[in-house]
């Protein structure tokens, strides 16, 4: 309902002009409510990459500003799941340094193989099924498909730290066909493919540089 702004009647919606003083109408523009901004917080893009929130991995991969955080979340699930085997073989006698060194060399492998792995994957999806992504695309999801992995903190639990262990392997596998999925787009069918011919891929690049060392 709208009203006349001169003499107060009331006037049809598409009038262009008041019928009762002549004035014409001024439309006036909808007024738009905007989006709410997509969230930066990493604790919350963790908490959602974790839940395999399927936008949180198409945000992020657009985001280049993001690839910092994917660099924390992989150095985090390192040191988690650094920590959790530290404390199970501190319960066995092993020396504190050997859990030190242990500690440090874990993290150090973890982020050559983020790197390595998200190169192979790029080349193998796009290369190999046609998937549609930048190698900084593909480094992020991935990174962020690591979020499940800070839970091996509590793999040291005795007798429960096998299934937990098992849990988050499963649950990681699954991250990571969705991390693949949304930045290479394509199909769930073909993540998978890409995953498993990437690991391969992988496992040969390592046997093949263990030998050269």
């Amino acid at each position: 309902m709208a009203f006349c702004t001169k003499c107060g009647n009331e006037i049809p919606e598409d009038a262009g002009f008041c019928p009762y003083c002549g004035i014409p109408v001024e439309k006036q523009e909808p007024i738009k409510t905007p989006l709410p901004p997509a969230s930066t917080s990493i604790v919350e893009r963790m908490i959602r990459a974790a839940r395999l929130d399927s936008t949180l991995y198409d945000e992020v991969e657009n985001d280049e500003t993001a690839t910092l955080q994917a660099l924390f979340i992989v150095v985090i699930a390192s040191i988690s799941s650094g920590i959790g085997s530290a404390a199970s073989i501190a319960m066995l006698g092993v020396e504190p340094s050997i859990i030190i060194a242990s500690l440090i060399s874990g993290l150090i492998l973890s982020l050559v193989g983020w790197l390595i792995w998200s190169f192979i994957t790029y080349i193998i999806g796009t290369k190999v099924f046609g998937g549609i992504a930048t190698y900084g695309e593909l480094l992020r999801t991935i990174g962020f498909s690591d979020a499940p992995g800070i839970l091996l903190i509590f793999s040291f639990i005795p007798f429960l730290g096998g299934v937990i262990s098992f849990v988050i392997g499963i649950w990681g596998l699954a991250a990571m066909a969705i991390a693949v999925r949304q930045a290479l787009d394509f199909s769930t069918v073909n993540a998978i493919l890409t995953c498993i011919v990437g690991f391969i891929a992988y496992m040969l690049f390592e046997f093949m540089l263990f030998f050269l060392i």
